[in-house]
């Protein structure tokens, strides 16, 4: 049997690169707790995005769910269903109501033509996901959200590194949230970041992740432990300094791939508008059965008989969970509901070799009746 390919594969420094990075942790034992690398990783990142300030944090997750805590919202949250369960459940745990926009079908963002119609006198907040690198209408939103006085909260887990009109992602909103997750373009094995303007919004985050503590004598509030160890911090600054590099690797992944499956009938790849630097995060495809002849699941069962991993992502929508069972109606957002069940990612890492991208495209077309 042919050699698996992976889905995803960490990007990951020379062993050497990271263990000199690491080194004089030994000499100082400060492991965590905002440390020497902590600081600097934070440093390097406002750098590296453009941005006013970073909080840091233990995971993507912890830094939407606090975020969306210290914006001290009430009400409804307007989001999409198309995204991971973590943008829902961020929204749940904070005792929020997710109000589920449906997407456009031309790159996968929130549908803003649908976001007014929407709004409530209980609407807080609006929270767009940034999807696959595509996005969102971010003037659009930035015209409801004044109009109505609503936060916007961006999910920008899929978008490190990427600009719009010369901005990076990290600039739009109230504030943006990453995930480091070591799947990501970007990672520091597990982690995530907060950008944001406010500096009354940073104290908040930084005591809601260190339990509250404002100083040695001071517990000022009720927090939680969401503190990015040196470890992961480290790693971070080493990726960090091949994250253009890597980006160029994806891209030319994605050019291989777009060169065979550009023009199949039944196929939809991923289109980025023009103002748009894509990150190359993922490489989506939508299979119209009634085009291709096989529908999603075919494919990728197809493919994983050659050994190749593929991902329904996203699928299932977040608005059709087991844990919701009853409370959203999956039919108010069709596009959302057409698209996951119809999309498959493909394999997409850096060092991705052309000869497993002619394999992978050979076996998708070989679905093709």
């Amino acid at each position: 049997m042919s050699d698996r390919i992976n889905v995803t594969r960490s990007s990951m420094p020379e062993l050497d690169e990271y263990v000199e990075e690491i080194k004089d942790l030994w000499q100082t034992r400060w492991l965590t707790n905002m440390g020497t690398k902590h600081v600097q990783l934070q440093q390097k990142l406002q750098e590296y995005l453009e941005v006013a300030s970073v909080e840091l944090f233990t995971n993507g997750h912890m830094a939407l769910e606090l975020t969306l805590q210290a914006m001290d919202l009430q009400g409804e949250v307007i989001t999409t269903p198309f995204t991971f369960a973590s943008t829902t459940h961020a929204i749940i745990r904070n005792g929020l109501e997710p109000v589920f926009c449906d997407i456009n079908d031309k790159d996968y963002t929130i549908d803003v033509s649908k976001i007014e119609d929407l709004i409530t006198e209980r609407t807080c907040a609006i929270l767009p996901v940034h999807v696959y690198g595509n996005v969102c209408d971010v003037e659009e939103i930035e015209r409801i959200a004044g109009q109505y006085h609503l936060k916007v909260l961006y999910d920008a887990a899929h978008a490190f590194g990427v600009r719009y009109k010369g901005k990076t992602v990290g600039q739009f909103g109230d504030a943006s949230c990453f995930s480091f997750h070591a799947t990501k373009v970007f990672h520091t094995i597990e982690g995530g970041a907060c950008c944001y303007q406010d500096p009354v919004l940073g104290k908040i985050l930084y005591q809601l992740k260190n339990f509250g503590i404002r100083d040695e004598d001071t517990v000022e509030g009720v927090g939680a432990n969401a503190k990015m160890n040196e470890f992961c911090a480290a790693m971070g600054i080493c990726n960090l300094k091949h994250a253009d590099e890597n980006r160029e690797k994806r891209r030319k992944v994605v050019e291989r791939y777009r060169e065979q499956l550009e023009g199949v009938e039944g196929l939809q790849l991923n289109r980025n508008r023009k103002e748009v630097y894509s990150n190359y995060a993922y490489f989506p495809v939508i299979i119209d059965e009634t085009k291709f002849g096989a529908d999603r699941n075919e494919v990728k069962e197809a493919l994983a008989r050659q050994n190749i991993g593929v991902r329904k992502y996203f699928y299932p929508l977040t608005n059709t969970f087991e844990c919701f069972h009853g409370k959203f109606n999956v039919d108010d957002t069709p596009t959302a509901k057409k698209i996951s069940q119809r999309v498959l990612t493909l394999p997409l890492y850096a060092d991705l070799d052309f000869h497993d991208v002619d394999r992978i495209c050979k076996a998708v077309i070989q679905c093709r009746r």
